[in-house]
């Protein structure tokens, strides 16, 4: 299918709908996206609502609305507005599932290579407070995990999670989820997805995967606020009473001094305070995206744009594509051999182009002291153009070009 052409109308739309398109270049959709002016305004709205009437009083004015973002998450995963849970990011998100598990020494917890650097901390803890033992799957030899290595070490009679980073942060790679689902279905193990760069960037379908868990964020490539995630938790995870280890009133209710009773949904895996503001946010940026975009469309130009920038890129001098995999998302990574991808990042800005550095390496293997190398990302996404994507190389180049300060 033929990318979207920057002459379409949508595109012309999208662009005059996002504020931020005005005076930058923005390519770090990865990182944090520009909102658009309808999630501003959502947003601004509530904020307004609470300084007129107060903040619980707003609450309770909105409560038809909030109900209304659960059951468009629900629309955007292929699930019921009862097996999703906001919480304060996906990080957040992935804490509350490892915590719903009993974990005792010797059960083995199963990851990759290319798992979120956050996350692999947290199964580190978990090995050094508890005992348990966390094992990597191999890759394959083009980038990824192996389904058939996850299938071996699965098979361990103390096996109790896998858990699987689609899309790292750090790379353009995305790994075989389905896959691995297919897997932990087979072998009955628990199986755990952080799809934070994958939400709004490409079709998310929790029953495809045969996940009971996953993990996003609202910031990234779904267009929402800073400070707000959710989780997917599965029926059957909720069925067999799966609740995180610090639960507060809102998540159960206190029964007597030595019982409670969960509640009889995701929302046992929330906290009793967040913005509402945020919340009716993230609601207006999933309404945005299925209703006005189109998961299709978003996938379609996000990662053709992608595609034509690692085209480029790589006939800049200097740069080498550091993207690994058979198939690719619309993060795209360059090696700017012998400059500090860091450095390149603030110049980019000072020329109004939105990039980031990252850190060449995968989960706790990328650390500098483990000689790792700081690589330039860039994401572009639906509401980006060739003319920018050609305006960034150029200032990369530029850059490139100058000595080093």
């Amino acid at each position: 299918m033929a990318m979207i052409d920057d002459t379409d109308s949508r595109v012309r739309r999208w662009r005059q709908q996002t504020p931020g398109c005005e005076s930058k270049i923005h390519l770090n959709n990865a990182g944090a996206s520009l909102m658009p002016r309808s999630v501003l305004d959502v947003i601004h709205g509530h904020l307004d609502l609470e300084s007129e009437l107060g903040g619980y009083e707003a609450e309770d004015a909105v409560e038809e609305r909030v109900r209304e973002t659960y059951g468009l998450l629900g629309r955007l995963l292929g699930t019921s507005p009862e097996c999703v849970a906001l919480v304060e990011n996906a990080t957040v998100a992935v804490a509350q599932a490892l915590s719903a598990f009993d974990f005792h020494p010797g059960d083995v917890l199963v990851t990759t290579r290319s798992d979120y650097t956050s996350s692999q901390l947290m199964y580190l803890s978990l090995s050094r407070r508890l005992g348990i033992e966390v094992l990597r799957a191999d890759d394959l030899p083009e980038g990824g995990v192996d389904p058939d290595s996850v299938r071996r070490l699965v098979a361990h009679p103390r096996c109790r999670l896998v858990s699987l980073t689609w899309m790292p942060t750090n790379s353009g790679l995305v790994q075989a989820a389905e896959e691995v689902g297919e897997v932990c279905e087979a072998a009955g193990v628990p199986y755990l997805v952080d799809a934070c760069q994958a939400v709004g960037q490409i079709q998310v379908d929790v029953g495809r995967l045969r996940c009971d868990y996953l993990a996003a964020t609202a910031r990234k490539f779904l267009r929402g606020p800073r400070g707000l995630g959710f989780l997917y938790v599965s029926e059957r995870a909720l069925a067999r009473g799966e609740h995180p280890l610090f639960i507060d009133m809102r998540g159960a209710g206190l029964v007597d001094p030595a019982h409670y009773l969960l509640a009889s949904g995701a929302k046992r895996f929330e906290n009793w305070e967040f913005s509402y503001a945020l919340v009716l946010g993230l609601g207006e940026a999933v309404r945005y995206l299925l209703n006005e975009v189109g998961i299709d469309a978003a996938r379609e130009r996000s990662l053709g744009l992608a595609t034509e920038l690692r085209e480029k890129a790589a006939e800049l001098p200097g740069i080498r594509i550091a993207d690994r995999g058979s198939l690719l998302s619309a993060i795209v990574t360059l090696e700017t051999r012998g400059r500090d991808a860091r450095e390149l990042v603030k110049h980019l800005r000072r020329a109004g182009v939105n990039t980031s550095a990252a850190l060449l390496g995968e989960g706790p293997f990328n650390a500098p002291e483990a000689g790792a190398l700081p690589i330039l990302r860039l994401s572009p996404h639906y509401f980006n153009t060739r003319e920018e994507i050609d305006g960034a190389l150029a200032a990369l180049g530029d850059a490139l070009r100058e000595r080093p300060s």
